[in-house]
C-alpha cells in the first residue's frame, strides 16, 4: 500500500517594518553572548561560502541600529 502526502502552501504577508520589529525584539530578548556567538557563525558562514575559507584575521566592530 503506497500513501502519497502532499504538503500544503502557505503564505503570511507581512509588512517589513512589522518584521524588522519583531527581529530586533527577539534579538534584545537574547544575551549579548548569544548575539555575539550568532554573528560570529554567520560570518564564518559566509566568508566560507564566499571564499571557501575563513580569514585569519578579522576586524572586530559591532554596529548597533538605532530603533
Amino acid at each position: 500500500m503506497e500513501h502519497s502526502r502532499k504538503i500544503a502552501m502557505v503564505v503570511n504577508q507581512v509588512k517589513m517594518e512589522d518584521e524588522d520589529s519583531l527581529d530586533v525584539l527577539f534579538w534584545l530578548s537574547r544575551t549579548v553572548s548569544e548575539r555575539l556567538s550568532e554573528v560570529s557563525r554567520l560570518r564564518k558562514n559566509y566568508f566560507t561560502w564566499a571564499d571557501g575559507k575563513f580569514p585569519e584575521k578579522i576586524e572586530k566592530v559591532v554596529q548597533q541600529r538605532k530603533l
